[in-house]
């Protein structure tokens, strides 16, 4: 299947960054919109405590599910924010990698911010996601 998701990179732009710093999708594409997935187990139970790597891990498991059921995958996704709460950047950068290396050479623009608290109790991670698929 042709993938709608073109990433755009620039000679201009530092290669530091892990990511492409762009993205589109054709006008045709179908565009999903994920709400923040959370590293939740399915009785509601907040995965990992005190682990950031593994509660971003979590957090994709349940992205996955989450664009299975929409028709997509994250081949699809064309960007990213990942919220991590903490003020500490290598505890950023823990959720960082495992985000990352689950997309692999699919390395879509994304935003990795440091926040003060999320919604359920000993929550660490968060992240939040586009995608575009033409059916």
């Amino acid at each position: 299947m042709a993938r709608a998701i073109t990433l755009i990179r620039s000679d201009s732009l530092s290669d530091v960054a892990e990511y492409a710093y762009a993205a589109t999708a054709p006008a045709e594409a179908r565009l999903i919109f994920l709400a923040g997935s959370c590293p939740l187990n399915e009785d509601g139970s907040t995965a990992a405590i005190g682990d950031y790597a593994g509660q971003a891990a979590k957090a994709i498991e349940n992205m996955r599910t989450a664009l299975a059921a929409a028709g997509a995958s994250l081949q699809d996704v064309i960007s990213t924010r990942v919220l991590v709460a903490s003020t500490r950047q290598e505890d950023l950068v823990t959720a960082w990698q495992v985000v990352r290396d689950s997309f692999a050479d699919h390395d879509v623009p994304s935003t990795l911010m440091g926040v003060t608290v999320l919604g359920y109790k000993d929550q660490l991670v968060e992240i939040e996601a586009v995608a575009a698929v033409v059916d």
